[in-house]
């Protein structure tokens, strides 16, 4: 046989196939209409099935996607404070260092220099980081970033609850905050 032989040979189109009762009688045509009915809206129902149950999947896979997310995002964000929360004592030790002006002034010039440049990589590094000093003054104090240890008084009304001195250095990573500012504000006394 060549193809065009079996091609003849597997086409069906002449074949007509009818929907026949259990003893082999042609069912009537009003029986085959409400059967094929009934088969549609077997059919409809599936459909509407699976097509929920598709679209309920892909919205679940939708939000993993986006709490998979959050939570890098969060890990991430733990793992720097973490890391900042261990070199914190080494940036208080910096900065006692630099504010002992008589023992400072003591050292040589090029120790001094090395010193500060070692404390600007470090602060370089945790900026790049994203980890920012809360170490501003003349800003009104924010108890979400800042602790108040000490209040002065002022006869300026412009400066009422605002940072007069910053006692030790605050951080944060975006909006949350690793430690606090430990500050004195100003308080308007007349």
């Amino acid at each position: 046989m060549n193809d065009e032989e079996i091609k003849k040979e597997d086409n069906f189109e002449d074949i007509e196939f009818i929907e026949s009762t259990e003893d082999g009688e042609a069912l009537p045509d009003k029986d085959t209409l409400k059967k094929l009915r009934e088969e549609l809206k077997v059919c409809r129902k599936e459909k509407e099935e699976y097509l929920t149950g598709w679209q309920r999947a892909k919205a679940d896979y939708i939000n993993l996607q986006k709490d998979l997310e959050q939570t890098r995002v969060n890990v991430s964000v733990l793992t720097k404070e973490k890391m900042v929360e261990k070199l914190l004592p080494a940036f208080d030790s910096f900065e006692m260092a630099f504010a002992n002006k008589e023992h400072w002034e003591k050292l040589d010039k090029e120790w001094q220099d090395g010193m500060v440049s070692i404390h600007k990589q470090l602060l370089s590094g945790l900026s790049n980081s994203g980890i920012e000093q809360i170490n501003e003054t003349e800003v009104t104090f924010n108890p979400s970033i800042h602790q108040s240890i000490s209040i002065s008084t002022t006869d300026d009304e412009t400066k009422d609850h605002t940072i007069e001195k910053v006692l030790q250095i605050g951080y944060k990573i975006g909006d949350r905050v690793i430690r606090p500012a430990k500050v004195t504000i100003y308080e308007y006394k007349k």
